[in-house]
C-alpha cells in the first residue's frame, strides 16, 4: 500500500529536511516509521526506541498520543537504508529533529530491527488522504458496471458508508473502473448490504480525480455507520441482452444497463415492441420503468426513465411500448 507522509522538520545536526511516514499499519498513524533523508525513504533502528520516542512521532503527524513503540520489525522489514539508530527523545520535543540520535546512516541493525509506532487517533477526516492505489468492483448490481461499491484493503474486501456519497465520488469510481460516466450514487445499501469490513467513510472526491485514491475520506476502517448505508454507483456503460426469441436481435430485453435496444446490438430498426412478457418473464429484478426515447438518441441511457428499481409493475409486463411504435419509444419494465 501507498504509505502516508505527513510533517516537516529539520535535523540540528545536518540542515537537512526530514519528512515522516508511517507504513503497513492499519492506518495512517500505525505502522513503520520511516524519514526522508537525501532523496530515499528509509527506516529508524530500535535500538532504545521507547514509548517516549513514539510520543514525538505521534505528535508530529497530529496522531495523537502513543498507544505503543514495537520493534522486531512489527509492521514488517524495510529495504531501503536505515537511516536512524539510537534515538532518543525526552517527549517534550515537537518533532522526531529535536531528538538526538546517532549521525545519518550510522548503524548497527538490520531491517528486522525496525521500530513502529502506534498512536492513539487521527486527525479529521479533511486532512487526510486514502492515498492508497485502491482496488475497487461494483458487486450485486445488474454488471460489472453498477452496483455495491466494495474496495481492496489489506487483502480483505470492504465496503464504503454512504455518508456524504455523491455524483462527484460515483464519477471517480466509474472512470477508475472504465465504465463511462455515472449516472447515479445511491446510498442506504441500495444494492444489499455487505458483509464484510466497512473500509471507507465521509469518502469526498471533487469529481477530477483519476481514482479513488486521490479523494479525501476517514483513515481506512474508521467510520460511524452500519453496512444498511452501503454506498452503490450505477454507470453509463454496461450491457444489455435479448433473451428466449428466435435469434439474438429478437427477444424479451433485459436491461444490464441502459442503452437503445436494436441500435446497440447492431440489429437495425425496431419493427414493434412487443410486451406482456410476449418472449416469457423474467425471474430477476425488475430495473427500468417509464423508458422515454424520442428514437434519436445513440444508446438508452440517454433516454428519460425512473430511478433504478423504482416501479410499479410485475414481469408479466416485461417490454410494453403504447403502439404506435413511431420514433423507437419503449416502456421497459
Amino acid at each position: 500500500m501507498a504509505p502516508f507522509v505527513y510533517s516537516l522538520g529539520v535535523f540540528a545536526d545536518s540542515g537537512i529536511s526530514e519528512v515522516l511516514r508511517l507504513v503497513n499499519g492499519s492506518s495512517r498513524c500505525a505502522g513503520r516509521v520511516e524519514v526522508f533523508h537525501n532523496k530515499k525513504w528509509g527506516t529508524v533502528c530500535n535500538d532504545s526506541w521507547d514509548l517516549q520516542d513514539a510520543g514525538v512521532v505521534c505528535k508530529q503527524l497530529g496522531c495523537g498520543t502513543a498507544l505503543s513503540a514495537p520493534a522486531g520489525a512489527h509492521f514488517g522489514p524495510g529495504s531501503d537504508h536505515i537511516w536512524l539508530d539510537t534515538v532518543n527523545c525526552t517527549g517534550t520535543e515537537a518533532a522526531l529533529s529535536q531528538c538526538r540520535a546517532k549521525p545519518w546512516r550510522d548503524s548497527n541493525c538490520t531491517h528486522e530491527e525496525d521500530a513502529g509506532v502506534v498512536c492513539s487517533g487521527n486527525p479529521p477526516p479533511s486532512l487526510h488522504c486514502i492515498s492508497e492505489q485502491t482496488s475497487l468492483r461494483l458487486v450485486n448490481g445488474p454488471s460489472r458496471c453498477a452496483g455495491r461499491v466494495e474496495v481492496l484493503h489489506n487483502q480483505q474486501w470492504g465496503t464504503v458508508c454512504d455518508d456524504d456519497w455523491n455524483l462527484q465520488d460515483a464519477r471517480v469510481v466509474c472512470r477508475q473502473l472504465g465504465c463511462g460516466t455515472a449516472l447515479s450514487a445511491p446510498g442506504a445499501a441500495h444494492f444489499g448490504r455487505g458483509s464484510d469490513p466497512i473500509w471507507l467513510d465521509d469518502v469526498h472526491c471533487t469529481g477530477t480525480e483519476a481514482a479513488l485514491s486521490e479523494c479525501r475520506g476517514r483513515p481506512w476502517g474508521e467510520y460511524n455507520s452500519h453496512h444498511g448505508e452501503d454506498a452503490g454507483v450505477v454507470c453509463s456503460v454496461t450491457q444489455l441482452r435479448l433473451v428466449n426469441g428466435s435469434s439474438r436481435c429478437a427477444g424479451r430485453v433485459e436491461v444490464l444497463h441502459i442503452q437503445i435496444v436494436c441500435r446497440q446490438l447492431g440489429c437495425g430498426t425496431a419493427l414493434s415492441a412487443p410486451g406482456r412478457a410476449q418472449f416469457g418473464r423474467g425471474s430477476d429484478r425488475i430495473w427500468l420503468d417509464d423508458v422515454h426515447c424520442t428514437g434519436t438518441e445513440a444508446a438508452l441511457s440517454e433516454c428519460r426513465a425512473k430511478p433504478w428499481g423504482d416501479n410499479h409493475c410485475h414481469h408479466g409486463e416485461d417490454c410494453r411500448a403504447p403502439p404506435p411504435i413511431t420514433r423507437g419509444d419503449f416502456h421497459l419494465i
